[in-house]
């Protein structure tokens, strides 16, 4: 009989079902292996035969500078580490009771945690091939602990579908799955393709296709232990004579379709958030805190830079004093050094006065825009969403402005704890980046209150992070598109005569550690081997 090729068939399965469902059945017929090669991360940056004592300025200790610095000080060069804020770590923060925040037109925020309680204004999660961050946490020893990207049991919700009631991530991705591999099970069964598949192929895809899908043996979507199994019952099972579980009904795909919570389910599929994921124990701070350790005396804190200068002799950078309130005091100091390494945000860098720079660089410095986001952590008096829902970890999501609610991954069954109750970016995020720090909480429970309506009873305190306001940034990280990358990018990353740059900006990772800790580790090499030719 005729036979389609896989090539054609495993078409068809893109077009009705995506890439997921594909990359299934091609697993099921042998053509897709799961996994990669480990991959090791040298922490020695290689810099060998350094003239010992050379003068390196860093600007900026976040991850970038931090590291550039480290690595630097190891070869035998002298190090000087200029930072906006009284702590070191730049956008990798934590927030803790009595921390005080002053953001761009003078609000000032007081955190009022209880005591082992955070937030992470920035990253808060670390993906399992991030070698970079993770060799230094092993290094310098920041204990890790497991961060939950996906739990089944958090909520998917929408204002419009099913009268803005929440479900279940587990009974949108039961349903939504099993009706795709239902709806497939009938196009190989009724021969539906261009040509029929043979029939060794047939029978391991439809054996793929029932198991996969929690279908019955007429590979139909049926109430029945199967589909509870995956979607969760009515009434779970229990011990006596009226233990027995009830199953629950799943839902047509027309509903799921027209709901758009199907949409979200692919969140933990993209390959920077597969499972396992990490954070430092305690709060992301604890990396840039472990790395600033390792260099006493060389980080001068609450300097702003506003002029960079370089010449053929060396670099020459203006800073001056500045408070936690963000204000200036003090008169304008100069440090000089052979070599500089700026790890400012290309935000932040565009408005200081540059000299000596190339035009090239300033123009690829002046085209990248940033991001932006807006984060708000909520302290409630109890974990009501463990105690009555059962969400330990995770995330749930919304098309509410909060976009999404992240559950504390530590300190289960504790008292109370804190959510992120909104992580919001784009239009959202200028919407909220417009209130007044106050505003951002009321509206921050006003919306999830539609997800958790215990808000009300049991919140405490809240605090906000608007990053277009956070004055050490002006925004959350920078935004490439592919045209800007492919004009400006290879020249943002090559040093300019004493100045290279450095961050998550000079990397293929934006807005991710990784990125800051690889392009430091570009940055250095470069000036290493520019010094030595010097």
């Amino acid at each position: 009989m005729n036979t389609t090729t896989r090539r054609q068939f495993l078409r068809s399965v893109g077009r009705v079902a995506g890439p997921t469902a594909m990359y299934g059945a091609m697993a099921q017929l042998g053509l897709a292996h799961a996994g990669t090669p480990g991959k090791t991360f040298a922490l020695d940056g290689g810099l060998k035969g350094a003239h010992r004592g050379e003068r390196v300025l860093v600007l900026g200790a976040g991850v970038a500078g931090l590291v550039s610095a480290l690595e630097l000080q190891r070869a035998g060069y002298q190090v000087e580490i200029l930072e906006y804020n009284q702590r070191p770590g730049g956008r990798s923060w934590t927030l803790r009771g009595g921390d005080r925040y002053t953001e761009l037109g003078g609000a000032t925020q007081e955190c009022r945690f209880d005591k082992g309680q955070y937030l992470n204004p920035g990253p808060w999660r670390i993906p399992y091939h991030h070698h970079g961050v993770l060799s230094y946490c092993k290094q310098l020893g920041v204990p890790l602990q497991p961060f939950v990207q996906v739990n089944h049991n958090a909520y998917l919700h929408s204002q419009r579908a099913f009268g803005g009631k929440p479900q279940r991530m587990r009974e949108i991705a039961a349903d939504f799955n099993g009706s795709i591999d239902e709806l497939l099970a009938k196009v190989v069964q009724q021969h539906q393709l261009d040509q029929p598949l043979d029939n060794d192929d047939q029978a391991r895809l439809l054996d793929a296709l029932r198991e996969m899908g929690a279908l019955d043996r007429e590979y139909r979507l049926r109430a029945g232990p199967q589909v509870s199994e995956r979607r969760g019952y009515v009434r779970d099972a229990g011990g006596g004579a009226d233990g027995r579980p009830q199953d629950s009904q799943p839902m047509g795909l027309s509903d799921v379709l027209r709901s758009g919570l199907w949409r979200q389910l692919s969140n933990g599929m993209n390959y920077e958030f597969q499972m396992p994921l990490f954070q430092p124990v305690g709060g992301m701070d604890a990396i840039p805190r472990a790395l600033a350790r390792q260099l006493p005396g060389r980080i001068r804190y609450g300097r702003r830079v506003a002029a960079i200068a370089q010449d053929e002799h060396g670099v020459t950078v203006s800073h001056q004093a500045v408070g936690p309130d963000g204000r200036a005091s003090g008169p304008m100091q100069q440090s000089k050094a052979a070599w500089c390494v700026c790890a400012l945000p290309l935000s932040v860098l565009g408005q200081l006065d540059l000299g000596g720079f190339s035009a090239a660089v300033q123009e690829a410095i002046e085209a990248v825009p940033y991001a932006a986001s807006v984060k708000i952590g909520l302290q409630f008096k109890r974990r009501f969403w463990e105690e009555d829902e059962a969400i330990y970890g995770g995330i749930s999501y919304t098309d509410l402005p909060i976009q999404l609610i992240g559950y504390p991954n530590y300190d289960f069954q504790a008292r109370g704890g804190v959510l992120l109750g909104a992580y919001s970016w784009g239009p959202n995020a200028f919407e909220y980046s417009a209130m007044a720090p106050a505003d951002r909480v009321r509206h921050a429970l006003a919306q999830g209150a539609k997800i958790h309506p215990q808000y009300p009873a049991e919140f405490l305190s809240g605090v906000s992070v608007a990053w277009h306001r956070s004055p050490f940034t002006l925004g959350c990280f920078a935004l490439w598109d592919e045209p800007t990358r492919a004009r400006h990018y290879d020249t943002l990353c090559t040093m300019d005569r004493r100045i290279v740059l450095a961050g998550e900006h000079a990397s293929y990772l934006p807005a991710w550690q990784e990125g800051a800790v690889l392009s430091a580790h570009n940055a250095i090499e470069q000036l290493h081997r520019r010094a030595l030719a010097a």
